[in-house]
Parts: structure tokens; sequence; C-alpha cells
């Protein structure tokens, strides 16, 4: 891998990744950012620690630490892994994770199969609502299809047999944690009880009217603050830097 890589998005739900792209792009216009993904086989059993595995496998060969980045499961395995090894990571930001990063849109959609007694496609074209906000039936067929690509590849700690539990996560370094004003999935209770375990350095923000996929719908507005929260780290180093030089230059020996 380059070394001039300066973030990595990381993706563990490969059919969302056309989701991913703009606000990627528009990232790579301000830092090298590069684009890891995990796709899991359908004979496979789902593994986060798989995924765990493979990802510091590619972070090897990074001498500095990296900005990490994903949405939903993407989130939580970029989660877990800067609780690993802090030592790869400069910043970490989680788009659609919640305070309880385990309760995923797969948590819910298996809440409601146990719930409702209809069929696969009417519950997920329920989830259509809850993840993107009113959507013709056109759309929906269409995101029904990547749900049921997602429910087969992805890595999601969820099943209909078991619902995942995993403790809110604490990091040691700066964190950046985003959401979507009208996401059902990780509403704004579950965004903002992320403030109990933040630091000085910690950002929280809401996109107004954003649902789950919040990133796609405003990649610039979304960007912009990503960004932001990048420059303030760097601003920090300098001025760190900074002191600690001269306070080395007022030494005597």
């Amino acid at each position: 891998m380059s070394q001039s890589i300066q973030a990595i998005w990381i993706n563990a739900n490969s059919s969302f990744k056309r989701f991913d792209g703009r606000l990627v792009r528009y990232l790579s216009q301000q830092k090298a950012i590069a684009f890891w993904e995990y796709q899991q086989d359908q004979d496979e059993p789902s593994s986060l620690d798989v995924a765990l595995t493979l990802l510091h496998d590619y972070l090897k060969s990074v001498p500095q630490p990296i900005h990490l980045i994903g949405h939903g499961t993407g989130g939580l395995l970029a989660l877990m892994y800067a609780r690993k090894y802090p030592h790869k990571v400069k910043s970490l930001t989680l788009l659609g994770v919640g305070f309880h990063p385990a309760i995923d849109w797969q948590a819910h959609y298996y809440a409601m199969r146990k719930l409702l007694p209809c069929s696969q496609e009417i519950v997920l074209a329920r989830m259509v609502q809850k993840l993107f906000g009113y959507q013709n039936k056109y759309n929906t067929v269409g995101l029904i299809k990547i749900l049921k690509q997602d429910l087969a590849t992805s890595p999601a700690p969820n099943s209909l047999y078991q619902e995942a539990r995993i403790a809110p996560i604490e990091v040691p370094m700066p964190l950046m944690v985003c959401g979507g004003e009208n996401d059902q999935i990780v509403n704004t209770n579950s965004l903002y009880d992320w403030r109990s375990c933040f630091k000085d350095s910690d950002v929280l923000w809401e996109c107004p009217q954003g649902h789950h996929f919040f990133h796609y719908f405003f990649p610039n507005a979304v960007g912009k603050e990503i960004i932001k929260f990048w420059k303030n780290i760097s601003a920090t180093e300098v001025s760190s830097n900074s002191l600690v030089a001269k306070k080395t230059s007022g030494m005597i020996y």
C-alpha cells in the first residue's frame, strides 16, 4: 500500500457499496483515501473476527496511524479495530453506528420477522421505508433486492436465532460520530448516548433530515464535517509539536 494513504473507508456491507461512493469521492478531494471491502461467502459462518484479522493484515503495511471511517457494519468493524489496535488509528469516524453498536438494520429486521406474521418481502418493504424514507414501488423493489444481498453477504452479528450484544466501546483516539436526524435504526437517543464516553477531542454531528444512509443523500454536508474534524486533529498536533519544541529549546543541560 502506498505510504501516501491518509484515510481508509471500511466497507463490510458489499451490497451497500453504491451508497458510499459519493462521500468517498468527496473526501478523496481533500485526503488520499483507500477503500477496503470485506465480502463474506454465503457458505461461511458470519464472523466479524475473520474480517478483523483480514483488516489488520491489510493495515500492517501502513507505517503511520491512519484515519478510519465506516458506516453501519463497516463502522462497527472500524470501532473494534480501533479498540484492539489503537496505535494504528489516528482517528475514528463512525456513521450510522449507535452507542450499542451491534444494533444495526439487521437487528431491527429480525425483530420484525419474529413479531409480524407476514412474508419476508413485506418485512423488507417496511425496512426500506425505515432505512431510506418513503420510496415508490419501483425503488422499493430494487432496494429489497439490495437488502436481501446484505443479509446473505454481511458479517453483521445478528441472526433470526440470536440478537448480538456488544457493550459500548471506548477508544483513546479522537472520535467522530455521525447520524441522520430521521434515522429509525440509530435514532437520536442512541446517537447522543455516545457523549457519555466522549473526550475533549470527540465530535458528534447529526445530519438534518437524513435517514440511515444520510451520507449518500448529503455527501457534501457530511464530507465537510469530517474534513473539519480531520483538520482540527492536524491543528492540535501542530500546536502540540510546537509546544514540545519550545520546551525542548528552553532546557538547560
